[in-house]
């Protein structure tokens, strides 16, 4: 039976008896991860939902993963599908010569149409299209040669024609998948999986309402408005907020790569909506909510699980679910009401009079000047046909070298694909040290600086002599971060002149080290002891306070395997 609780803050896991310290708890209980199924490590840092194995779950423990994620279905399925409201990396709007500039002042990126004046008409931008045909394309979708526009009637302030101009009906593109990985936020299980797109349609963005509670007043800033959208809608293939937020990450990733959307969330390039169900297994699919405007990967996660949470409390209550839409309020940590959905489901769509069919052309010679439509003509991109896309990116890693997916999808992510080949093939670093390297300090050097490799003040050949030297095991890890910052400093020094100033080379005196641990081993009787009796976890907090006295400059590896030996030949 699946128990659903909240864990309170930093209580730790024990792993070896599968138990754990909590007031809402038994102790020797199994936890195991609710999204993906994986005996849950480490220490709570938020609160998180996990439920308790049975018996016959525990005597299935050494199964995979996956299998055990079946062995412990709640009675409830979640069923999540996603639209993904992606804006189109143009300088002007989708159907005005307006530009689109973020952080502009208010209103000042508006055309006459995008305010709705009379008798102005829309001039469809090409580049938006040629941008969610190449979206299209990467996606695997099969691309309408005729699509249509359509009105979607609402009226809100932040809408002044009193509709939206669409593709519901006859949508650029349907149909395809993508390929993402799924990550577990509570544990360190990933895996491959695919979603399925039912749609992408180009669409105008709305402006913006800004409400001002205190003299209680809305002002509308229309810079937004028009600006072109890709509205990726997918089917019903998720089951976590995890799952989810994993899906968007990678679509982000995708829309970066290939150059359509610039994928900031927090600048609103990318918005999601999340319709979210529950069912008993084999039962007919829930009534859905629909959860509006959610921008941020870690926002999508808490507001589904929220989400999922809600309705079964409501549905186990007795309740019954309303269609209808909410928001997702972060500090309260809960999905809110918006609006009552069942009363906003006549649209009124019907074919925009002022734009024919959108025609894709694969060449001039297929153009018909008298034809009455919009035609636009899908250039062959080379550059394009050649990219490796993050998932062929993220194949090519571990086939070829042999990174694990964990490790690779940090790098892709991070824009470090190219940068890793260049070292490792035309620079000899070893795969583990490098991707040592850039998965962890690199990537934080790169953040903290708030630069990509590409304007990285640490030139390619300071990174490959640092990696050569974290492969001689002559620095250790935790010293590594310091040097790339001392390089960003003076770009024309070396690695070896840093580690020589600063005294970071690893102590590899014997003498030293095993009057380090002879040190440590006599304050602390009392982990010995455990020790001595099987607890040889107890081998890191000896590491651990070797390491602190050696000031970080240890190979954390080595000092383990001698602590080992020491006590293994002590007792």
């Amino acid at each position: 039976m699946r128990v659903w609780t909240k864990l309170r803050l930093s209580k730790t896991v024990c792993l070896r008896k599968f138990s754990f310290r909590s007031a809402l708890c038994r102790p020797r209980t199994t936890v195991i991860c609710f999204n993906c199924g994986s005996l849950y490590k480490g220490k709570v840092t938020q609160f998180r939902t996990f439920c308790f194995a049975s018996e016959d779950q525990r005597r299935n423990l050494d199964l995979e993963p996956a299998d055990r994620q079946k062995q412990s279905q709640t009675s409830w399925e979640p069923v999540i599908g996603l639209e993904i409201h992606a804006q189109i990396k143009s300088a002007s709007k989708l159907f005005s010569g307006a530009g689109t500039q973020y952080g502009a002042s208010p209103n000042t990126q508006v055309s006459l149409f995008d305010a709705a004046f009379p008798g102005t008409l829309p001039v469809l931008n090409q580049r938006c299209v040629q941008a969610a045909v190449r979206t299209a394309q990467a996606l695997g979708c099969h691309i309408n040669c005729v699509s249509k526009f359509d009105r979607k009637h609402y009226f809100y302030a932040d809408m002044p024609a009193g509709y939206q101009i669409t593709q519901q009906r006859h949508p650029l593109a349907v149909g395809g998948s993508l390929t993402y990985v799924y990550q577990c936020s509570i544990t360190s299980f990933v895996e491959r999986r695919s979603a399925r797109l039912i749609q992408i349609q180009l669409e105008q963005d709305s402006g913006k309402s800004l409400h001002d509670l205190e003299n209680g007043v809305s002002l509308i800033d229309l810079n937004r408005a028009g600006h072109g959208l890709m509205e990726i809608v997918t089917e019903p293939d998720f089951t976590s907020g995890d799952d989810a937020a994993s899906f968007v990450k990678d679509l982000r990733d995708l829309l970066v790569a290939i150059g359509t959307c610039d994928g900031r969330m927090a600048e609103g390039s990318m918005r999601v909506d999340a319709n979210v169900s529950v069912n008993r297994p084999g039962e007919p699919l829930g009534t859905r909510t629909e959860v509006k405007n959610i921008n941020s990967t870690r926002n999508i996660r808490l507001a589904i699980d929220s989400e999922i949470e809600r309705q079964i409390r409501v549905l186990e209550g007795g309740g019954v679910i309303e269609n209808e839409t909410r928001s997702y309020d972060a500090e309260d940590g809960q999905t809110i009401p918006m609006r009552d959905k069942e009363k906003l489901l006549d649209y009124r769509f019907f074919p925009e009079p002022n734009l024919p069919p959108l025609v894709i052309h694969c060449d001039h010679s297929t153009i018909s000047p008298w034809s009455p439509s919009l035609s636009v003509i899908l250039e062959k991109d080379e550059d394009f046909e050649k990219m490796l896309l993050p998932e062929q990116q993220r194949k090519r890693l571990e086939e070829k070298y042999g990174v694990p997916l964990i490790h690779s999808v940090v790098l892709v992510r991070q824009g470090l694909f190219d940068l890793f080949e260049i070292l490792v093939n035309q620079h000899s670093c070893e795969v583990w040290a490098t991707t040592a390297v850039l998965k962890t300090p690199y990537v934080a050097f790169l953040d903290d600086h708030k630069v990509d490799s590409e304007e990285s003040p640490v030139s390619i050949e300071q990174l490959a002599e640092l990696i050569h030297i974290f492969q001689r095991e002559k620095i250790s890890s935790s010293s590594l971060s310091l040097v790339l910052n001392e390089l960003a400093v003076n770009s024309s020094i070396s690695c070896q002149s840093v580690i020589e100033e600063k005294g970071l080379w690893i102590v590899d005196c014997d003498d030293v080290i095993f009057a380090a641990i002879d040190e440590v081993l006599a304050k602390n009787p009392q982990n010995v002891k455990s020790y001595k009796k099987g607890k040889t976890n107890q081998i890191k907090v000896f590491t651990n306070k070797v390491i602190k006295i050696l000031d970080g400059k240890a190979n954390t590896m080595r000092i383990q395997q001698l602590i080992k030996d020491r006590l293994d030949k002590r007792f």
